[in-house]
């Protein structure tokens, strides 16, 4: 009999599914906030993010599960007990946050965050001009899950797309051209429209700072919905106020959450949401979450490598 403890948000749907995986499972539910370290000492698998601190306590800990596709906080030597792996929730945010994207681009190009601030004051009046997806160019930074998702549907609404990835691999179909981020500001020059989804490991610290913005084309639009860390805040904001960008949205910052007397906050030509692209917002992203963890339980019982491993030095999924 495994012991496993879930500390992610669940639904009454979901208890149901976990707790018939199987038999040999002792499943118990406990708050991620709630949780002492006595309710540790016998569990053998954790599914969701819970504070690393408390790791430690997990002696006979074989698996965390975690709710995110990123692994920060948990990554680095002596974080996860000896003998434990830690897995992943790539492939659960694709549709939802790639959904976001395409909308708040969208808004920035149309023009209708500056129609619904008008809407507010009663004023009819024109914004004037608008951008369009179908003839642009996209580059997308960092193509998994999530940019691939995006990907497909700036293909699918007429853009040439191009990715960014740590590797070369194989070219979807949906995707113009593949490099590395050796091209990144080459590939930016090209770029009408640039999204990245990079995760915040030390690698992509900043990647985007002012030598990048200005690297892009004048009057490109960008999207972060990966970590804000990535991005060099004050050289963005320079970007924007000059219109050497003519817009971007921003679901995460640096630092985050953005202070209240930040400039970022009043900058026209920037959307800016508090992290919500992600979570729980789409049930069917919670969904899979769970779908996730359920697969890997199942692996666990029938002695079967698990799927979404984690790299515990780099932060990144093992053979991705």
């Amino acid at each position: 009999m495994y012991k496993v403890l879930v500390v992610m948000d669940v639904l009454e749907e979901h208890v149901e599914l976990l707790n018939n995986v199987s038999s040999e499972l002792d499943v118990s539910y406990i708050k991620a906030a709630d949780v002492k370290p006595e309710d540790l000492v016998d569990v053998e698998v954790i599914v969701g993010n819970l504070s690393p601190a408390l790791l430690k306590n997990c002696k006979k800990l074989k698996l965390l599960q975690l709710n995110n596709a990123g692994t920060e906080g948990f990554i680095g030597e002596g974080i996860i007990p000896e003998g434990a792996v830690l897995a992943n929730a790539t492939g659960a945010y694709g549709v939802a946050m790639s959904e976001f994207m395409v909308g708040t681009l969208l808004s920035l190009m149309k023009n209708l965050d500056l129609y619904k601030f008008n809407q507010v004051k009663h004023e009819w009046k024109d914004c004037g001009p608008v951008g369009a997806i179908y003839g642009s160019k996209t580059l997308v930074v960092g193509l998994g899950d999530i940019g691939s998702e995006f990907a497909m549907r700036m293909n699918a609404l007429g853009s040439k797309v191009t990715g960014i990835r740590k590797h070369l691999s194989n070219k979807p179909e949906y995707v113009d051209e593949i490099h590395t981020m050796d091209d990144l500001h080459e590939c930016l020059k090209e770029a009408d429209i640039v999204a990245t989804c990079l995760p915040g490991y030390a690698d992509t610290l900043k990647v985007f700072d002012k030598p990048a913005f200005d690297a892009m084309k004048y009057g490109a639009y960008f999207i972060n919905v990966g970590r804000g860390t990535a991005v060099e805040t004050e050289a963005l904001c320079d970007a924007l106020e000059s219109k050497k960008i003519a817009g971007a949205a921003l679901d995460v910052t640096d630092p985050e959450p953005l202070p209240k007397d930040h400039r970022l906050w009043d900058i026209p030509n920037a959307l800016i949401t508090p992290h919500v692209s992600g979570g729980y917002h789409v049930k069917e992203a919670h969904d899979r979450i769970v779908r996730i963890a359920i697969t890997n339980l199942k692996h666990l019982v029938n002695g079967e490598p698990f799927e979404n491993l984690v790299d515990m030095m780099t932060g990144y999924r093992i053979n991705h």
